[in-house]
């Protein structure tokens, strides 16, 4: 089987929120997929350099185990999920109010700026002018709250902006739909491409890979705010759907047997 996997994708599919994962199962599914052993031992010195793992032991007989670090982001990738699964199944309605964010910080102090602009921009905010951001979600809880005091919040419900003041033309006009539709062209190719007969371990990393392809750059903004059907949404639940139909596997584990909608 040929294979565009990342090393990175192979690695975190066996990583456990707690305890250590052994390594031959994932050098074992990364020849399945086509990835050789080099781009997986580079993901784990990359990932180990970032904090995010620790190893013990080497080669095939090693194990990994996540740090504070990684947990944590593994923490706010899984609550993207959520957003969007409970998005999806009409739990999670918009309550009309917009969420304002201006970011500001003497130049001595750039990173901490800098780095709340970019945690706001990869939650799905929207910049309106430099420095100020607009949500249809809360983000605060996103925000590292030592950097609160470089953070004016505020909700509106009456907005307008350069004369648009339609909620959904508001949301077409900063977060267009036809990109964010587009990306999930993957996911859609994914779902048909899926091999039943395919080790249950490579069904789930293509299909895995293939959703963090799609909701890398979707904001997730609230289906009140877009045209039903709304295309994302519809592939998200045929990929629910073939997931949770998967055999149980070592690659994610961690998940439970099926991918469950929270509750709200």
């Amino acid at each position: 089987m040929s294979s565009r996997i990342a090393g990175r994708t192979i690695v975190e599919a066996f990583l456990p929120m707690s305890g250590k994962a052994p390594l031959a199962p994932v050098y074992d599914t990364a020849h399945l997929l086509g990835t050789g052993d080099q781009p997986v031992r580079l993901a784990i010195r990359r990932m180990q350099a970032a904090g995010e793992l620790t190893q013990s032991g080497r080669g095939r007989s090693g194990t990994l185990q996540l740090t504070d670090t990684g947990r944590g982001r593994i923490d706010r990738d899984r609550s993207a999920l959520a957003l969007a699964f409970t998005q999806d199944a009409g739990r999670l309605q918009w309550d009309s109010s917009w969420s304002l964010y201006t970011v500001g910080a003497p130049e001595r102090e750039r990173a901490a700026r800098d780095s709340l602009r970019r945690t706001l921009l990869a939650s799905g905010a929207a910049a309106l002018a430099t420095g100020t951001f607009l949500s249809p979600h809360d983000l605060r809880p996103l925000l590292d709250p030592a950097m609160g005091r470089y953070v004016i919040s505020a909700t509106a419900r009456d907005l307008n902006i350069r004369g648009v003041t339609d909620p959904l033309a508001i949301a077409e006009e900063l977060w267009p739909a036809g990109p964010i539709d587009a990306a999930y062209d993957v996911m859609d190719a994914a779902i048909k491409q899926d091999d039943p007969t395919a080790h249950s371990d490579v069904r789930r990393i293509l299909l895995a890979d293939a959703l963090e392809a799609a909701l890398r750059n979707d904001p997730l903004i609230p289906l009140d705010l877009r045209h039903s059907p709304w295309r994302p949404t519809t592939l998200r639940r045929k990929w629910l759907a073939l997931w949770n139909d998967i055999a149980p596997s070592a690659a994610y584990s961690s998940w439970g047997t099926t991918v469950t909608v929270p509750a709200v």
